[in-house]
């Protein structure tokens, strides 16, 4: 009688663990806003409103991706002295395409973020994966560590949107969720108010170091580290 010899499946080395940490790790332990502290200036001043922080999340995620590939596949080719300004090249490039995709498509929203699509140019989120991560690995970890760093950063300007919009506006994503605030029904009719206090720089502050202690008190590692 012959014996069926069963073979293992061949690992997939595109999704192996390894690759599959560099997206998992920035949504969590090594959030780029809460843990390494970068793209602050944004998450203050563009989360007034979920649709500004999702316009704007999807903007740095498009340009990460793409400018990470692009250095990646370049990366034997920059002479080292020069690579800073290649890279602010490449940065500025894809920024401008995406300001240009806005101002056709959604120009309303393109009004509110104003310059901060341009200072996607000196996001030191950007700036330090091209410098530390696609300049130093091949194209496939560079795009999933971009899609990770890139996905941290937008679900953290999204959370901190909705805190932001919910309770300053009363609605979300544009759409009333308390009742219609001039007519004065729902839950206004019951006597409630926005929290104006909301939609200013420093209660989004307040709402990213909120996060930030719930991520580290959850985390004894991060406690330890710092």
């Amino acid at each position: 009688m012959s014996e069926t010899v069963k073979t293992k499946a061949p690992r997939n080395p595109l999704f192996s663990k390894k690759n599959k940490k560099l997206i998992t790790d920035p949504l969590t332990d090594n959030n780029p806003v809460t843990i390494q502290v970068l793209g602050i200036c944004s998450a203050l001043a563009i989360t007034v409103q979920v649709e500004q922080g999702v316009v704007m999340g999807g903007a740095v995620l498009f340009v990460l991706v793409l400018g990470n590939l692009i250095i990646s596949l370049l990366r034997n080719l920059i002479p080292s002295r020069i690579r800073i300004i290649v890279q602010l090249v490449v940065v500025a490039a894809l920024v401008i395409i995406v300001n240009e995709v806005l101002k056709a498509f959604l120009p309303d929203v393109s009004e509110k973020l104003s310059v901060f699509v341009g200072l996607i140019i000196t996001n030191c989120i950007i700036m330090g994966r091209f410098e530390a991560f696609a300049m130093a690995n091949k194209p496939w970890p560079s795009v999933m560590d971009a899609i990770g760093n890139g996905l941290g950063y937008a679900g953290l300007l999204i959370l901190v949107a909705v805190f932001r919009e919910l309770f300053g506006s009363g609605t979300l994503y544009g759409f009333p969720i308390f009742g219609d605030y001039i007519e004065g029904n729902g839950l206004y009719s019951l006597g409630y108010v926005n929290n104006n206090m909301m939609i200013l720089p420093p209660m989004a502050l307040i709402i990213v170091g909120v996060i930030i202690w719930v991520q580290r008190s959850r985390n004894k590692a991060l406690i330890e580290e710092y």
